[in-house]
């Protein structure tokens, strides 16, 4: 028998639109243009706002007094050949006013066409006495290399994957003939196998042109290894060279290429991006000398919206159901986007009120140092929201400032407690480790044991694999690789 109960609790469930609306959050300002676009051109009711002119027929201003200018009389003789009129003997310049400031006109950045690295190669290769086989093996061979234009194939198997592709028969000696041709070509390196080749090929290409480069050929010959891991007084032992005599050489080989293709990745036409900052900062100070942080969004490219309620009066005046109800749909549509933008444009503005209010001393100079430590917590607490919202609002989020243009995630950072007993950023401690890198010796750079030494000093404690993780983090290589002559 089947025992029937009956129980309360209450639920969590998140709407469609919820999840719509944080999704919009989400979006970063040219995310946003984008979106308004596609809206526009989707929906016909949804078109931008424009300001409401004045009405002309108005013969009095606010103040009850007659306008000026609606008293200027008319001529009384109008032109009544219109013709005589529009083709009369005045410049266009004369006729017309350009009332608009050069701030409103909009640029676009030029397409740059460059011409691709292998149709330049082809066109080398093409001008030789090569037969029509020969001709379109050495293309096989150019589209083989890889976009930093290293060969990664030996000739046996290009010999055999171009047989098979094109169902003629090619001995690899033809291919390593047409390689020793193709290795002739500009740029210096190509078609190289390894780094190692790479460099040799332009040491040889200057030590053929009478420059004195024996002794980096040498060291990029013998010694490589011992010059990845910068183990300089090896290679001075080894090359029975001085210092000096090793610090030539090695300026001679850091000006050669690693690649032989500089930027192969990059597609035919170049194109530039640009950050657009989602929030402008600015500084005011007032009559008493005290400095007010202004807070602004970057809505310069963001249209207002409004309905077209004439072309929605248009359709339903057929009294067709089918109208009506796309109509409807539209209008829903057009009324939920424009109070969602109205609905970002208040949570981004007191999410960055709140950011800049915990972090003030941050945005009083710019100096990394002063942050302080803020999680998605703290804002979140402060504003009434939930945690979620505040990681959406400030995702891929820019703030434009008088000391640059900064990433939002930058000013979160978690607390490490010092020796006083405060708390500060792991970004100030970020920073200590780049002071003391930057101004150490670099014939004998710190390892991390001893940068986690010198931050004790400071009054940082932390531990060794943490400085290791804050070293990466700033993109800075471990002590053996900073090392110099």
């Amino acid at each position: 028998m089947m025992n029937l109960s009956q129980s309360q609790r209450q639920t969590f469930k998140i709407t469609p639109l919820q999840i719509q609306m944080l999704n919009f959050l989400q979006l970063s300002t040219l995310e946003l243009e984008e979106r308004i676009k596609n809206e526009l051109e989707e929906n016909p009711l949804l078109e931008e706002g424009a300001i409401a002119a004045e009405d002309s027929s108005d013969d009095f201003d606010k103040d009850g007094e007659v306008d000026d200018f609606q008293n200027i009389s008319k001529p009384d003789n109008d032109y009544a050949d219109w013709d005589e009129y529009a083709h009369d003997d005045i410049p266009d310049y004369k006729t017309k006013v350009n009332n608009h400031s050069e701030d409103d006109e909009l640029y676009s950045l030029p397409i740059a066409q460059n011409t691709d690295w292998r149709t330049e190669l082809k066109s080398q290769v093409h001008f030789l006495p090569l037969n029509e086989k020969q001709s379109v093996l050495i293309d096989y061979i150019i589209d083989s290399l890889t976009d930093e234009g290293f060969l990664t194939y030996t000739s046996e198997e290009i010999a055999d994957d171009f047989s098979f592709a094109n169902g003629l028969f090619v001995d690899p000696i033809d291919v390593e003939q047409l390689l020793k041709v193709l290795r002739m070509m500009e740029p210096v390196g190509i078609a190289s196998a390894d780094l190692q080749e790479c460099l040799m090929r332009q040491l040889q290409y200057k030590k053929d042109r009478g420059q004195e480069v024996s002794l980096a050929i040498d060291i990029v010959a013998f010694n490589m290894d011992e010059l990845a891991v910068r183990n300089y007084e090896k290679i001075m032992r080894l090359r029975e060279v001085s210092s000096d005599e090793l610090k030539a050489a090695l300026a001679q080989i850091t000006a050669l290429n690693a690649k032989p293709v500089i930027d192969g990745e990059t597609s035919s036409i170049a194109v530039k991006d640009n950050i657009i900052p989602d929030y402008i900062i600015t500084y005011e100070t007032n009559m008493y000398g005290d400095t007010q942080i202004d807070i602004a969004l970057n809505n310069s490219r963001i249209p207002s919206l409004k309905i077209n309620q004439d072309f929605a009066n248009a359709i339903t005046s057929n009294k067709d159901k089918a109208a009506n109800q796309y109509i409807s749909n539209k209008i829903s549509s057009a009324n939920w986007l424009i109070e969602a933008i109205q609905q970002r444009e208040m949570t981004m503005l007191k999410t960055m009120q709140s950011i800049v209010y915990l972090q003030k001393d941050f945005f009083k100079n710019g100096d990394v140092s002063s942050l302080r430590p803020m999680i998605l917590k703290d804002v979140a607490t402060q504003i009434s929201m939930d945690i979620s919202t505040i990681s959406r609002v400030t995702s891929g989020k820019y703030a434009q400032t008088p000391f640059g243009i900064i990433n939002l995630k930058d000013l979160f950072s978690e607390g490490i407690r010092m020796d006083s007993g405060g708390e500060v950023s792991n970004r100030e401690i970020q920073q200590a480790i780049a002071n003391l890198i930057s101004n150490e010796n670099k014939k004998n750079p710190f390892n991390d044991f001893q940068l986690m030494e010198l931050l004790a000093q400071q009054g940082y404690n932390i531990a060794r694999r943490t400085v290791a993780k804050y070293r990466e983090n700033l993109n800075i290589s471990s002590a053996q690789l900073r090392r110099q002559l």
